[in-house]
């Protein structure tokens, strides 16, 4: 149907997922691009394996969330159909006497696949083979590698497969160790790149699956790659994401790790209305126009943490059409404080909001160079302390990461970003200044809204007032 040149053989698995299910390696590891069909042969691979007669021992995977947690199940399901092997659903099941939980696919030989989240501790204490699926992005990866290599030591296969995150991230340290030092713990790795991918026909078996008018169903391998290619943040993700590059670390003020740390779960709802916010809430605006974005984030501090409740960005859009979205924000009055890039064109737009609110709620900021290290340090000290959360995007992460910090000859500290498609690190600086405005706020802890009553909402009025005085 497509315009794929690669025909690849008539076979469930394409070469590179088959050598991977092959891989009978007591250890084995693989770094690979994104969406190229990974899981869904690691699935097929236990699924067989597990069936067997002489099968003794259950298999367990850790994937990022909840969600691929069940649709790895639901791949595990499908092929126990395709090979008619039985196998029954039981559902989410608690697994410990912690209260941790897995969805679990009993095999007709009594043993069971546990599919769970994240959670290392869910790992301690059991046997049997585990699959770690993109290891990198999981919060803590030394500690899961940890709690789950004992368990293979009855028996078994260890499983690790992720994208990068970083040059920092102990699924790096792993591959490192592989490649220039002597592979001291015996893993076998397998690497395939989105090229890789492409050249043993994944462009053909994408095709089969889309709908006969998406747009790739016209492109051939050399023009997806491109397609690919220019829809990543930037240069870095894409080489990070989808060619096995991990992202230099060493350059960029905040690691990897460090961001992925704050980010809210992908399943969790963080975008909120300002009339059921509970904390006091503070605006950065960052100034763009045409090349450059409009930020405008918002975080609401609860007993010192501040979590993001809202990202605007707006490109080309006119400055009245920026400040009443800007005003709408502002008219909430728990909004206690606004920090406005004054810079070039933002000084006016600055100006008109200090007149309309006042010097108290709103801070004109000129991003000088010292001014611009004020605003920096306290975003990494924020990351490393792990008092922010931010959104689990892509493009955020992108813009966190292109800053970098350099000294110059006479010892200045200078941070800069280079200008792309992604914007200026603008997603950076508006978060900057929203923690600037928050910074000398008075911690307030979120009312208990359990029984409300006028009593109750007068001693709530009355320290919001406190607050604001």
């Amino acid at each position: 149907m497509g315009a794929a040149k690669v025909i690849p053989p008539d076979t469930i698995l394409l070469p590179y997922q088959a050598k991977w299910v092959k891989d009978r390696s007591r250890l084995k590891i693989a770094e690979k691009s994104r969406q190229i069909g990974w899981t869904w042969a690691t699935a097929y691979g236990l699924v067989r394996r597990q069936a067997q007669v002489d099968a003794r021992l259950d298999s367990w995977i850790s994937s990022r969330d909840e969600i691929q947690a069940r649709l790895f199940l639901e791949d595990c399901k499908s092929f126990a159909n395709i090979l008619k092997i039985g196998a029954e659903d039981l559902g989410d099941r608690v697994i410990d006497e912690k209260g941790n939980s897995a969805f679990v696919l009993q095999m007709a030989n009594g043993t069971r696949l546990h599919s769970m989240s994240s959670n290392p501790d869910a790992q301690a204490g059991k046997r049997g083979s585990r699959v770690l699926d993109e290891f990198a992005l999981h919060n803590d990866p030394r500690k899961l590698y940890s709690i789950a290599y004992p368990g293979i030591t009855w028996g078994g296969q260890l499983e690790i497969f992720s994208t990068h995150r970083g040059t920092y991230n102990f699924f790096n340290e792993l591959v490192e160790e592989v490649k220039h030092k002597g592979n001291p713990k015996g893993f076998s790795l397998h690497r395939v790149t989105l090229q890789d991918a492409l050249e043993q026909g994944f462009l053909f078996k994408l095709q089969e699956k889309l709908p006969a008018d998406d747009p790739r169903q016209e492109m051939d391998e050399a023009a997806y790659f491109d397609f690919i290619r220019a829809g990543a943040p930037d240069e870095e993700t894409f080489l990070q994401e989808y060619m096995c590059v991990p992202a230099n670390d060493a350059a960029a003020f905040l690691p990897y790790d460090m961001i992925a740390a704050c980010e809210y779960p992908a399943t969790e709802v963080w975008e909120m209305d300002f009339d059921v916010s509970q904390g006091p809430l503070f605006l950065g605006v960052d100034i763009g126009r045409d090349h450059d974005l409009t930020v405008i984030w918002a975080v609401e501090k609860i007993g010192g943490m501040f979590f993001t409740r809202v990202v605007r960005e707006m490109q080309g859009a006119a400055f009245s059409e920026q400040e009443a979205v800007l005003y709408d924000m502002l008219d909430n009055p728990r909004v206690r404080r606004c920090a406005i890039d004054r810079t070039g064109i933002g000084r006016q737009f600055a100006e008109r909001a200090t007149e309309r609110y006042g010097q108290y709620r709103i801070e004109e900021v000129n991003f000088s160079g010292p001014v611009k290290e004020q605003l920096a340090y306290p975003v990494r000290a924020a990351f490393e302390d792990k008092t922010i959360r931010i959104p689990n995007a892509p493009k955020v992460r992108a813009d966190l990461r292109s800053i970098q910090k350099s000294t110059t000859e006479h010892g200045n500290i200078r941070f800069t970003a280079d200008r792309g498609k992604n914007g200026h690190a603008d997603r950076f600086w508006a978060l900057a200044l929203a923690l600037h405005a928050g910074k000398d706020a008075p911690v307030v802890f979120a009312p208990q809204r359990f029984k409300e009553s006028k009593f109750s909402r007068a001693r709530e009025a009355r320290r919001n007032r406190e607050v604001l005085a």
